[in-house]
Order: structure tokens, then C-alpha cells, then sequence
């Protein structure tokens, strides 16, 4: 993987479309995306936010591969798995809650499980629509943010991200729960409810 990880790196912003790819469809390669966005973005400012691009195109165009694969192969599993009372009600949940899972570790470039809940969310039938919806909103910020970072901080884009995990994480947590109290709020006074 490092080997593929060099030779993309070497193509620039299409290598980075490509890695963004096999990152968001299951391949495991931790921060590749970020620290290569960061990479060019200190390179080549002029480059950084047409990588940023390639790398939001890239990701969702894996995300959705991945999202799709799970949908087919997933639904079969967790039709069993979700046959119990509490497997329905975690279906339930998921419809309504589920794509805070997959928004906050998708906006955040710190390493937190995503790929898992893509799978859920493509298993349990959540709308592609939605699901892009999502990804989409996580990733423009993401990654336009680290090509704006790389071009202000330099080679100290990296460690000031991980100087500052604990409030990155604390933001992830305070998101998620404001997330969940919106969505709730919104269900309750949805006349559907």
C-alpha cells in the first residue's frame, strides 16, 4: 500500500482523486488523503483548492461504491440480524439517527470509524440521495479546510491537527450531540410522528 500510496502521490491532484477513491471504498489508508491534500497544498498553493476538489469528488465517488456494495450485499445479513425486536429497533434508529454517524467522522481529520457506518447505512436502506447529501456536506468542509490549512501553516498543518485532537474530538462529541437533539426535535414535531 505505501508503494501505491508514493506513486499516486507523484501524480498530484489526480493521484489524490484516486487515492480519495480507494480510501472511501474500504481500502485502509489511514490520513493518506489528508496528509497528501496538506502535501500539495504546501507544494503547490496555487493547486491546493483544485485538490481539494479532486479529493470531495474522489471520496464520494468511493463512499457511494462502497454504500452501493453494502446495500446488494448487506441487505440479506442484516435482515436476519435486524429480525429481533432489538435488531428493529436499531434499524429504526439508524434511519433516523444514523447519518450523524457517518457526517461527524467524515468531517473530521482525526481518526474516527466511518467506514462502518457507511456500510450500515447502505445495508439499512438509507436513501443514496441522503446518504450523498451527507457525505457531501462532511467532505467540502473537510478537505477545502486542510487545503486552506496547508496553504497558512505550511509544513505545521499536521502537527497543529494533532495538537489539537482532544478539542477536535470534544467538537466531534459536542456535534454529534447537538445533531441528535436536532433531528430528534425535528422528528417529534414532524406531524408523521
Amino acid at each position: 500500500m505505501k508503494k501505491l500510496a508514493a506513486i499516486l502521490t507523484s501524480w498530484g491532484a489526480p493521484g489524490l482523486f484516486l487515492l480519495a477513491i480507494l480510501d472511501s471504498a474500504g481500502v485502509p489508508l489511514p490520513a493518506a488523503v489528508d496528509a497528501l491534500l496538506v502535501a500539495t497544498a504546501i507544494i503547490n498553493p496555487g493547486a491546493a483548492y483544485l485538490s481539494a476538489l479532486f479529493a470531495v469528488v474522489g471520496s464520494a465517488m468511493g463512499s457511494l461504491f462502497l454504500f452501493y456494495i453494502a446495500q446488494k450485499g448487506g441487505q440479506a445479513y442484516l435482515n436476519r440480524v435486524t429480525a429481533t425486536e432489538g435488531g428493529s429497533k436499531f434499524r429504526v434508529w439508524f434511519q433516523t439517527y444514523g447519518l450523524i454517524t457517518v457526517f461527524v467522522p467524515a468531517l473530521l481529520p482525526i481518526p474516527l470509524p466511518l467506514k462502518v457506518f457507511v456500510v450500515s447505512a447502505g445495508a439499512l436502506g438509507v436513501s443514496p440521495v441522503k446518504y450523498m447529501i451527507v457525505v457531501l456536506a462532511a467532505r467540502i468542509p473537510r478537505y477545502f479546510g486542510l487545503a486552506w490549512l496547508g496553504t497558512q501553516l505550511g509544513h505545521e498543518t499536521m502537527p497543529w491537527i494533532k495538537s489539537h485532537v482532544w478539542h477536535l474530538l470534544l467538537f466531534a462529541l459536542f456535534l454529534a450531540l447537538t445533531l441528535f437533539y436536532a433531528v430528534k426535535r425535528v422528528s417529534r414535531e414532524s406531524p408523521s410522528h
